[in-house]
């Protein structure tokens, strides 16, 4: 297990607690019948370290960005058969008909 993946861990471990934090507290004003007007200041903070947190561990526990430009060298076609006149591509044109032409003209 890498460090990124510890901390992706981490993050969901916060964001976890932050949910029952704000549940604890609602459940909180239920009983002393006060109204809900937000989060207090201390869940805020933990929602904002744990998103902080996982949005780092899902940038780089995936591993290296590759590049998708057409002209990178990592894109390159290693080799190409000799005779490209006989190359053969499923695709679903082949479905249709071919008499189709002869209806068209």
């Amino acid at each position: 297990m890498g460090v990124g993946f510890v901390v992706g861990v981490l993050g969901v471990l916060i964001l976890s607690h932050a949910a029952y934090s704000t549940i604890q507290y609602r459940a909180m004003l239920k009983i002393t019948e006060e109204e809900f007007s937000g989060p207090p200041i201390n869940v805020v903070v933990e929602l904002i370290a744990g998103l902080m947190l996982c949005m780092w561990a899902a940038l780089t526990v995936p591993g290296k960005f590759l590049s998708i430009l057409s002209h990178s060298d990592e894109n390159r076609v290693v080799a190409l058969p000799e005779n490209l006149d006989f190359m053969i591509f499923n695709h679903r044109g082949k479905a249709i008909p071919m008499g189709i032409d002869a209806k068209l003209k």
